[in-house]
């Protein structure tokens, strides 16, 4: 659940798990919006499951305009213009650039240009009300190329 990480998904079976290690098994940066950070930066630093053992560790840049409230290990604020941020750190060495929750910082990069690869957890789950990632339509035609259903997420 990109809005509540106290709600999310914490029964995992080994099919969820080794998603989930293969999601975030290449990814050596991430990027939070700001209300992601401020709800994670709160929740993950005392939890002791896989994705919080990968969240802690990695380093965070948080878009936001304003200063952050609450500190956080191995995250720097984003000044300036995302889309060149994102362009420059595309171009450095490294492992893959994860986006986590931050619905609205997903969409920008998506109607930037700078999304190459969508790999979305969707969890059987009805909500009348919410913020929705493609919202403003999908910027352009989706391929699927891979996708796992766990019995542990059927209700």
């Amino acid at each position: 659940m990109a809005d509540a990480p106290d709600n999310f998904i914490t029964d995992f079976d080994e099919v969820m798990r080794e998603n989930l290690e293969r999601v975030i098994g290449t990814q050596d940066a991430v990027l939070l919006g700001r209300r992601t950070y401020d709800e994670w930066a709160q929740f993950w630093p005392t939890k002791s499951t896989p994705f919080a053992s990968f969240i802690n560790k990695t380093e965070k840049f948080v878009v936001t305009s304003r200063p952050v409230e609450h500190s956080w290990a191995n995250a720097t604020v984003i000044g300036g213009n995302v889309t060149e941020f994102v362009t420059e750190l595309k171009q450095q060495p490294g492992g893959d650039i994860g986006v986590h929750g931050s619905i609205a910082l997903t969409q920008s990069l998506l109607e930037a240009g700078l999304v190459d690869q969508l790999r979305l957890v969707v969890a059987p789950s009805i909500r009348m009300h919410g913020r929705k990632l493609f919202e403003r339509g999908i910027p352009k035609r989706l391929s699927v190329t891979r996708n796992v259903t766990s019995r542990q997420a059927i209700c």
